[in-house]
């Protein structure tokens, strides 16, 4: 998920339940555990990595990988560390200023789009900050007896969560910095996906009605998940599977990025200014269809799913085929009976594949709701009813960016497996592309 874009109660004891909640009761060696855990992971990503490969920042929506290693690290320092353990030393003061990403109540902050202007601090300085705070975050987590371990386990858990977003936004930002670079890059060599025809696709009949959404579980959500609430729903159908990268050339040699009816007017403006036609990092080679994966160019399968386009090209694919895009709750009532597995991180795959046919059966027909793409949804991201984030710095994780944006669900192939669940709700502007964002459809 987002920073921008991404991953509450009012009595005394959640008192920092701002940005979300978890109702587990972790022991200490546990939550320990998952936080290193995390970590680890975090650093695993990065290894395939150059040293050059650190800084690079290719347009103002992405981060370099030493700003996230960093960031995620600035978290844990200032809403774990800082606040709950005495005598905690800063590593460095200045780092408050470089690697806070939006939080106005938290001071002045470096500005996005200049992040991969910081030569400094050096990449093995930051791997030495990372370190400084693990140390001091396996102190403080190392008993559960501490008067404000409430707080402490809350907050330490919204930072694991927070780390996984970041996660999958280094990724994401990494293709996308390679795909700028004429040579394009390997970021590491990827599993060759299980070979499959593509399944047909099938339309699942939904009653509807009256339901609850939002998070209704035991464990973490974020506060935008919250509360629950009754939605009325009419009848639909959903698609039994995400769109192919097939079934979007077909709209591509149709005419679809030329049809003017297709198109919302921004879309059409946007389109226009971009010279959109094709899905981000496509390219058309001596009449072949080509793009830009984590393990350089590929010949596209035409069996996996569309990824990489944005709410304006879902919506116009959907209207070519007399379509339409799920709203959230349509998306999450069909999402509840549906198994939380699919072609996410652990697979390591690290692209969306085929769909394989014998999943048909044991998902009862519904197929890749979790992983591969995150599906964009005609919902705007707005706040449900009842909202209310209480005020505090982790406030302003997700409340402030209901706004002009749409939402998504679902997970990718970068998504972190334990990270994603039916109720989240993923959001980025309608005309995002650099994000694992696909197609499913809905009538």
């Amino acid at each position: 998920m987002p920073t921008t874009g991404h991953t509450a109660r009012s009595d005394t004891r959640n008192r920092t339940d701002s940005i979300g909640k978890d109702n587990t009761e972790y022991p200490a060696a546990t939550l320990l555990d998952r936080y290193q855990r995390v970590r680890n992971k975090t650093e695993a990503l990065c290894q395939p990595l150059e040293i050059e490969d650190y800084g690079i920042q290719s347009m103002e929506d992405t981060s370099p990988p030493k700003w996230h290693l960093a960031h995620v690290s600035w978290f844990f320092e200032t809403f774990v560390l800082r606040p709950y353990l005495s005598d905690y030393p800063v590593f460095n003061p200045g780092f408050a200023y470089l690697f806070n990403s939006y939080y106005e109540t938290a001071g002045r902050f470096h500005p996005r789009p200049a992040r991969g202007l910081l030569a400094r601090p050096t990449v093995e300085e930051v791997y030495q900050y990372r370190a400084h705070v693990d140390k001091y975050m396996r102190q403080i987590l190392s008993v559960s007896d501490h008067a404000h371990w409430h707080d402490i386990q809350l907050k330490t858990s919204i930072g694991i969560n927070h780390e996984q977003q970041h996660q999958e936004l280094i990724l994401t930002d990494i293709k996308h910095n390679f795909a700028c670079n004429p040579l394009r890059p390997v970021y590491r060599a990827l599993k060759t996906p299980p070979g499959t025809t593509l399944p047909e696709l099938q339309w699942l009949t939904y009653d509807g009605g009256l339901i609850q959404s939002g998070f209704q579980a035991e464990g973490f959500c974020y506060d935008n998940e919250l509360p629950p609430h009754n939605v009325y729903i009419a009848p639909f159908k959903l698609a039994s599977r995400l769109v192919s990268n097939g079934e979007f050339i077909e709209f591509i040699e149709a005419g679809g990025y030329q049809d003017v009816r297709l198109w919302l007017s921004d879309a059409w403006q946007q389109l226009r200014q971009q010279n959109w036609q094709a899905p981000l990092y496509w390219e058309k080679s001596e009449g072949k269809w080509w793009h830009m994966t984590l393990a350089g160019m590929q010949a596209i399968n035409e069996n996996a799913p569309v990824t990489h386009v944005s709410f304006y090209e879902a919506d116009a694919f959907a209207r070519w085929k007399g379509k339409r895009l799920p709203g959230e709750a349509e998306w999450e009532l069909a999402a509840n009976n549906v198994p939380v597995s699919g072609n996410l991180l652990a697979s390591d795959y690290l692209q969306p594949i085929p769909m394989q046919t014998i999943l048909m059966q044991t998902m009862g027909g519904l197929n890749q709701m979790f992983g591969d793409a995150w599906e964009w949804t005609q919902s705007s991201y707005a706040p449900y009813p009842g909202y209310q984030p209480l005020s505090g710095t982790l406030g302003e994780y997700n409340g402030k960016f209901m706004s002009s944006q749409m939402v998504l669900r679902g997970g990718s192939c970068f998504t972190p497996d334990d990270h994603i669940r039916a109720s989240y709700r993923n959001f980025f502007y309608p005309d995002d592309r650099w994000q694992c964002s696909g197609i499913r459809l809905a009538n």
